[in-house]
């Protein structure tokens, strides 16, 4: 590979702090972006290895498009993208919920397109990688998760086709996590959901770890494999 340069979305905690650890700690130099400016700053003085932490919010493509500016020209073209800023704002349906419906739809779903979109040129210039980071939710829709589900089967569909138009210069490879021991259901507003979905996580066995782990296997295989998608979930979940 010509360029150990990884872009990691939603890289202030969780698996994609997690995963931009992981990347360095196997020689990737790698751009953090977040909307958290003081955590992603901390994370890339402590990793070394010209991490760079730029604030941007994915729903904002002016931003992306300037962070996109800002990797080409401090670390060379990116070669590894990953797709993992997401929100879960779960909750029956009904209006009251309408806008965090239409947030997870901007960060989960087009988010990914959009920065996918900005990095295209980068990542089709040598050998590339995208990683999109879905959820089981992505295959099993459950009671209060439907729109959540919904923008997770799209990354889904979205990944397939953009796979076939970009082989064999760029693998798409999606991950599909079960429950994660992650701050993700902290952010959700209807209060009945969150009591019971926050108890369930507090019990998660896998951790962000284990995940970047696995995403940094998918990369490390050569360029002849390409491991199209991945679906894991703590031993004992349903």
């Amino acid at each position: 590979m010509s360029h150990l340069v990884a872009v990691v979305t939603g890289a202030s905690s969780g698996i994609g702090e997690a995963t931009a650890r992981a990347l360095a700690a196997s020689g990737y130099r790698v751009a953090l972006l977040a909307r958290r400016a003081d955590r992603i700053a901390a994370l890339a003085a402590e990793l070394g290895n010209g991490s760079i932490a730029i604030q941007a919010d994915v729903t904002d493509r002016d931003q992306l498009v300037a962070a996109a500016e800002r990797v080409r020209n401090e670390l060379g073209p990116a070669s590894v993208l990953i797709n993992n800023a997401g929100i879960m704002l779960l909750g029956p349906f009904s209006a009251d919920q309408r806008e965090d419906y239409r947030r997870m739809i901007d960060v989960n779903l087009l988010g990914a397109i959009t920065t996918t979109e900005v990095f295209l040129d980068q990542l089709t210039a040598g050998a590339g990688d995208i990683i999109n980071l879905s959820s089981v939710a992505g295959r099993t829709a459950r009671a209060g998760n439907g729109v959540y589900a919904a923008t997770k089967w799209g990354l889904n569909g979205w990944s397939e086709s953009l796979r076939q138009e970009l082989l064999p210069d760029v693998r798409v490879t999606l991950i599909e996590p079960g429950v994660v021991a992650t701050e993700l259901p902290t952010h959700i507003t209807h209060a009945q959901t969150s009591a019971a979905v926050n108890d369930a996580y507090r019990q998660a066995t896998v951790t962000a770890a284990d995940v970047a782990e696995v995403i940094v296997f998918a990369l490390s295989r050569p360029r002849h494999l390409a491991i199209n998608e991945i679906l894991l979930r703590p031993s004992t979940q349903v």
